[in-house]
């Protein structure tokens, strides 16, 4: 394993949120916060409590895995998609360094920003409400998982998309749709029976109801249903890049 290769291309793109703090941190700190004042708010007069959790609190690991999700394919798939914009992206695949290298390099640097933004997050939520974490294991592994399975599919994303529209069009259309659906603001057991099993058929149910739980202990789904749904998806974005990178597609032309 070239470690140096990896750690030449982790730091190049950690070394850009540094160069844009405001665009890669502050501005998604303060619009999640905006989120939680006015759902708090809101929402919150109308309703107390949900399974025995304050509203303000019940809200905050939705809010965390809302901007986990969208930050990490934001982050992996503009990290990626530039090389292939500015042509250097040939400079890399003829270096002598492996098709997994060059993943771990992209990958790992989207998902440690995203990370950070989600801890940053979490400590800012302490000011409003009080949070308590009843599992931290679980909530660590839950983060970091969920943080590299959206970071890889930011990365197919950035692989796929030729224009900047193409690159928003997923985090945009797709998933912040899917996370607010999801249950981020409220338990989908407050939906009709039909709903209810509608909602199971989206992907960011599963996230939220694990991470939820390794803070109150309550959750929409089962936990262990969550985390084998997260394994899945990542062992599914493993091996779309294993094909990419196998085929050349979108890389080679």
């Amino acid at each position: 394993m070239n470690w140096q290769a990896i750690m030449a291309i982790y730091l190049f793109e950690m070394s850009r949120t540094r160069r844009t703090l405001l665009q890669s941190i502050v501005a998604p700190v303060i619009s999640t916060s905006l989120y939680f004042i006015v759902f708090g708010a809101a929402i919150g007069n109308r309703i107390n409590e949900i399974d025995g959790v304050g509203y303000g609190s019940f809200i905050v690991p939705g809010l965390i895995m809302l901007t986990l999700l969208t930050q990490s394919v934001s982050n992996a798939s503009f990290g990626i998609y530039f090389p292939k914009f500015t042509g250097t992206i040939y400079e890399i695949l003829s270096a002598p360094i492996s098709h997994l290298e060059i993943a771990l390099g992209y990958v790992g640097a989207a998902a440690t920003k995203s990370i950070i933004l989600a801890t940053i997050i979490l400590l800012t939520a302490t000011a409003f409400v009080p949070v308590h974490i009843d599992h931290p294991v679980w909530m660590v592994g839950f983060l970091l998982l969920t943080a590299i399975t959206f970071s890889l599919l930011g990365f197919i994303i950035g692989i796929w998309a030729d224009g900047f529209e193409k690159l928003q069009l997923v985090p945009l259309l797709i998933v912040t749709p899917l996370t607010f659906l999801g249950g981020s603001f409220y338990s989908i057991e407050m939906l009709p029976d039909f709903w209810q099993k509608v909602t199971l058929f989206n992907p960011a149910v599963y996230l939220i109801s694990g991470f939820r739980w390794s803070f109150y202990s309550i959750a929409d789904v089962n936990v262990g249903v969550s985390l084998g749904m997260t394994l899945l998806f990542l062992l599914i974005c493993l091996a779309v890049i294993a094909w990419i990178f196998r085929t050349g597609y979108r890389l080679k032309s």
